[in-house]
């Protein structure tokens, strides 16, 4: 059972910001060389990215959520003639 709702907006996000600290790491340990402004390009890519795929996703969601007046059946067969 899932305990809340994939958001791939904020999956995005993180894969950017989680990469930009890899490339502070790697520049920390001496793997390689990373001018301070390196990871600015990334960073602000990445949010906007993640901006339109949040977009995106609301928009399917929305279009695919059940009408506001629609009945929806929550019963379970099972129980019906048990007086739960």
């Amino acid at each position: 059972m899932l305990r809340h709702e994939f958001q791939p907006g904020r999956l995005v996000a993180g894969v950017f910001l989680a990469s930009a600290g890899v490339v502070y790491a790697g520049d920390a340990g001496g793997a390689w060389q990373a001018p301070w402004f390196a990871v600015i390009p990334l960073v602000v890519g990445g949010l906007f990215l993640a901006g339109a795929v949040a977009a995106v996703s609301g928009a399917i969601r929305r279009r695919h959520r059940p009408a506001a007046g629609a009945a929806t059946d929550h019963t379970d067969p099972a129980d019906a003639g048990t007086g739960h």
